[in-house]
């Protein structure tokens, strides 16, 4: 039988209070603020919130996939297997690629918007 919408909403925000536990996503949510916080103070426009949402939002959801994906290779193999390690290394790597790349959108966002405050 399907779960109610409510029961899944539940479901998936105890996913992400889940992921919310692990170091990296606490430091994704961490840069997530800085750069919210950047923006107020440098009054990005629209197309530049834009980007920064969608990156905010790419690698929060890329880690926690990792998160997950992490849990069902550890409940499937306990034990040290080759395969498993690739699996959970790829999931990382996915993350680690979205962070990466919103680091260059924000440096392409933000270091002009400095420039215009220093000159």
């Amino acid at each position: 039988m399907a779960q109610s919408l409510p029961h899944a909403f539940k479901c998936a925000a105890e996913g992400v209070r889940f992921a919310l536990g692990q170091r990296n996503m606490r430091i994704d949510v961490c840069a997530a603020v800085l750069a919210v916080a950047l923006g107020v103070v440098l009054r990005i426009d629209a197309p530049s919130w834009l980007a920064v949402v969608l990156c905010i939002g790419g690698v929060l959801a890329l880690e926690t996939l990792n998160t997950a994906i992490e849990s069902v290779v550890d409940l499937a193999s306990p034990e040290y297997h080759v395969l498993a390690k690739h699996a959970k290394d790829c999931a990382a790597g996915a993350a680690l690629i979205a962070a990466c790349a919103s680091v260059v959108v924000g440096c392409v966002v933000f270091i002009p918007k400095i420039g215009e405050l220093i000159c």
